[in-house]
Parts: C-alpha cells; structure tokens; sequence
C-alpha cells in the first residue's frame, strides 16, 4: 500500500510539473526566454522561485537530520546559509540585475574585458553548479529509494537526472521557475504540517519539546540536543565552526543558480523584493525545521533512525528490534554489505511515518522529490547557460551563433551535465548532502565571491586579478577538501573539516596581488561607468 501512495504521489507530482514544461516550451524559443524566462517574473513569484531554489535537499532532508543527530550545530547550519542572504540583499542583487544579462560572467565581463575572464568565470559556475547538483541527486536517491525500495539507488538517480533534463530541454528558465515555485508551496506545507504534528505531540507546548532534547538517548547515553559541541568538537571545534560559518555567510552570494535568478525580473527593484520575499520564506521554513529535528530526535530517537540497513535491493528497518542492531550490523558487513552513517538524511521521512503513518511518510517524500527537481533543474540551467553563453556564443562563436545554434549548444550542455551528475552522483551516495552543500558554499564562496565583490567595489580590479583571485580561491578549496579529514580521513593535512576560513582569503588575496601586479587601465575606466550602471539602472537589460 505504502508503495502505491508513493507512486500515486510521485505521478501527480511528475504530471503538473511535465504539464507546465509542456506550456512554458512554447515560450523558451529564444535565448531570451531559455536563459531569463523573458525577464517576466515579478518580485514576488520571483522570491518564492529562490525560495524553493535554497530549500532543497540539503535543508529538508540535511538540516533535519543534523539537527536530529547534533542538536544546535545541527541546526546552525541552516541558520548560517540564511545569513548570506544579508550580503545578496545589500551587495549583490541589484548591481547584478543591473549589469548583467543572463551569467554571472556578465558582471565581471562587463568593466573587465578579454576571453579568459569569461571563459574563467564560465568554469568556476560549472564547477560549483556540477558538485551542487551532486549533493541534491544523493538526497534524490536516499529518498527514492526509501519507499520505493525496488528501485536501487542508482536507479533513483538516474531518475531524477532525466526528469531535470527533461524540464530544462524543453521548457528552460520559466519552466524551472514555476517548477521552482510549486515545490516550494509544497514543501512549505510539509514543513508546516510535520512542525504541527510535533507541536500537536507536545501538546503545543514548546518548552515540554525542549526539556525532551535535553535528554535524548543517543547510543545508550544521554545527550542534550541544545548544547552546542555535538557536531563541532574537540579543540579543532571552534575552528571548524567559523571556517563553516564564513563559508555560509558568503557562499551564497556566489552560487550561480541563485545568481541568474535575478536575470528574470524586469528591473533592479524587483530584485530586491525577490531577496526580501525569500528571505521572509527561508527564515520561517528553518524554523520548522528546528522543531522537526528535535521532535524527530525524541520521538522517534536517532538509534533508530541510524539503523537503515542496505540489504541487495532490499532496505531493512529495524523499528522494533533496536536491541539487534548490532549484531546484525556486523553480520551485513561481514558480508559486504553497505551501512551508511547515521546521519543519512531519513530524519524527516521517518518522522512523517512515526507521526502521520504511510501515507504522510508517502507525501513527504514526494515533497522531497519535487524539491530535488526543482533545485537541479535551476543548477542545470545554470551550468548550460554559462556554457552556451559565455564559452561557446561569446568565446567560440565572438558573438557571431544564431538563435538556433545558442539554443542546441544550452540543451546539449544539459545532457552532459546530467550525465556527469549522474556519474559523480552514485560514487558519492551515502553522504549527508547538508555536509556536502556546506562544502559547495566554501568553493563558491573561495572562487566567485572575491571576484563579484571586488568588481563592484575596486577601481583597481583587473582581468588579471580575476582570473588569478577565481583560480586560486577554487583551487584552494578543492585542494583543502581533498587534503582535510573529508578527502583523507585519519590521514589528513589539513585539519579542518571545511576549508573556508583559509580559502576564502586565498581568493580575495589572489585577485588583489593578481590586481596589482597585472593593472588594467581600461577597467579602471570602466569602474564609473559601471557604478552609474549598477546604482540607476541606466542601460540596464529589459
């Protein structure tokens, strides 16, 4: 029955969602309306479309579950993404409405001149776009292949990467948009409905589920979830939480999904009312989020969610049997068989089955899933655009590729980012995606941030500077990764789980020696006309 619900649930889903691609492909004939929707979406639906861009996997299945596992720091990881929103808002979003047109290169190429800076910039969205949308497929697969468990994990993936492609090929940005828009009416409602159902266990009493996280038995000892240190600790601990805290307070103003976002309003102060819109959405979801992780800690115990077993293409639950877990733990793995860490992002379907049985569970979980399409989808546009339009349109083609030639390149990038997500996707099934964001935001914060910022703000910026502060902040952070107990485990040389506190200043130290050393006397000239620009509007793309 419980499999029929999800199949019931996931079809409807897919339905309205192929329905509106269908209805939005008639629109998307032109590079205008693939990249930019026509740059006819208000403010409003425009931030509900970068709500449900932000909300993702990372932040209903993630966030969730760390703060069922790790309490406050737990939750201190969506609080800390929501923060960045402060720097989009005041430093980001208008000048970049204002001055670009459908990439963020657009704004670094606009005072700074040359191929390589665009063709810079290009790789730099890619990458970030590319690990993103890996993070997002893992939650796609976990949550597939929680209900439907006939369906591997790598099934589930594959799944989610064709329905994406499919939404970007035919129906581009307004077809994500709406896409966009209806996962996040959704998926407010579930968080609304499952903080309900806590609230309702505690009989709406917030101090009774307060007092229950002090006291949650986690492998027969007793923890207090509102203690902070669970997930930061040791004498690295204190490092490791600003390294990640500056990483969030950044990172955001750099993902290139979010960024083109503001490319399909008419104007500088529907960017702002999108920001603000979001920020009023975001900031209510993950406090919903706060009370599903802790009443998923106490009502249904960490224990048991922690006892997900991979059995071939069976999964097994150990709901009523917690006392053989261990035992059998080690005989599946003596037989090598998978047991993924505790923190595998099945927090919130579990407690949607612990409170409102299978047909909840079924719902939350197409919720999920309609989440996961949706952020991808604006990932993969992201990647396709920064391909087909700074790379092969500006650089291969200088200007000179036609409609049809621009269109073919951004949906055949879209295949093969699909793929490559695919690929990469089922290597790294199993991890927690909120972890894996928290380390996307340090790149983007590492490679695009510095750039963006001091292009806006520096007379003395260069081309040189931005290729050298891009490359440098994103080789530092990949290089940190590979090197940090995340990439080596035991073995590690650097010692900080994310890499940001020295990566991000690596970027911004890079563009200004890069500056320095290689001036650019026509960028300096552009600087006043790209403050005229980026503060009025004038010139600006309509």
């Amino acid at each position: 029955m419980q499999t029929q619900q999800t199949l019931v649930m996931f079809g409807v889903f897919v339905g309205i969602s192929l329905v509106v691609t269908y209805w939005a492909s008639g629109l998307s004939t032109t590079s205008r309306g693939f990249y930019a929707a026509n740059r006819k979406i208000s403010g409003l639906q425009n931030g509900w479309a970068i709500a449900g861009d932000y909300m993702s996997a990372a932040s209903f299945l993630g966030i969730t579950g760390l703060t069922a596992f790790y309490g406050f720091d737990g939750f201190f990881y969506g609080v800390g993404a929501f923060v960045g929103f402060l720097v989009v808002l005041l430093l980001v979003a208008e000048p970049l409405r204002n001055t670009g047109k459908y990439t963020m290169a657009d704004i670094i190429s606009f005072r700074l001149r040359g191929r390589s800076v665009r063709a810079t910039a290009a790789v730099s969205t890619l990458v970030v776009s590319l690990f993103y949308m890996i993070a997002q497929m893992v939650g796609g697969g976990a949550v597939v292949h929680l209900l439907l468990p006939q369906l591997g994990d790598s099934t589930a993936i594959v799944v989610v990467a064709v329905l994406m492609m499919t939404y970007v090929l035919f129906g581009g940005m307004l077809a994500t948009t709406w896409v966009q828009i209806i996962k996040a009416v959704l998926l407010m409602s579930a968080a609304v409905l499952l903080g309900l159902l806590v609230l309702i266990h505690y009989h709406f009493s917030i101090p009774s589920l307060l007092q229950s996280a002090t006291a949650v038995t986690k492998g027969g000892a007793t923890v207090n979830l509102l203690k902070p240190g669970l997930l930061f600790v040791g004498s690295l601990g204190a490092w490791n939480l600003v390294s990640f805290a500056l990483a969030q307070a950044l990172g955001t103003a750099g993902l290139p999904h979010i960024l083109i976002r503001f490319f399909t309003v008419s104007s500088a102060g529907a960017a702002r009312r999108s920001v603000a819109w979001a920020m009023v959405l975001i900031g209510a979801f993950y406090v919903l989020v706060s009370l599903m992780g802790l009443g998923a800690a106490a009502i249904v115990g960490d224990d048991l969610i922690g006892t997900r077993l991979y059995t071939g293409q069976a999964i097994t639950y150990i709901a009523h049997h917690a006392d053989q877990a261990p035992q059998l733990n080690a005989m599946l793995t003596q037989f090598g068989y998978i047991v993924p860490k505790i923190d595998s992002n099945l927090t919130t379907p579990l407690l949607a089955a612990q409170l409102g049985g299978s047909l909840l569970a079924a719902f939350v979980a197409a919720v999920a899933f309609a989440t996961i399409l949706a952020v991808v989808a604006g990932l993969t546009i992201a990647a396709s655009s920064a391909f087909a339009h700074d790379i092969w349109f500006n650089l291969v083609r200088r200007g000179a590729g036609d409609e049809t030639e621009n269109l073919w390149v951004a949906r055949g990038t879209a295949i093969v980012v699909g793929v490559l997500s695919i690929v990469l996707s089922i290597s790294l099934r199993g991890y927690n995606v909120a972890f894996l964001v928290g380390l996307i935001f340090a790149v983007a914060a590492s490679a695009n941030v510095p750039v963006i910022l001091l292009s806006l703000g520096w007379r003395r910026f260069s081309g040189g500077g931005a290729i050298a502060g891009m490359l440098g902040g994103l080789t530092a952070s990949i290089v940190l990764i590979a090197i940090s107990p995340v990439g080596m485990g035991d073995r590690a040389i650097f010692p900080l789980t994310n890499p940001g506190i020295l990566s991000i200043p690596i970027g911004f130290l890079c563009a200004m020696i890069g500056s320095l050393m290689l001036p650019d006397r026509e960028a300096q000239a552009m600087y006043d006309q790209l403050q005229v620009r980026a503060t009025t509007g004038l010139g600006a793309e309509v």
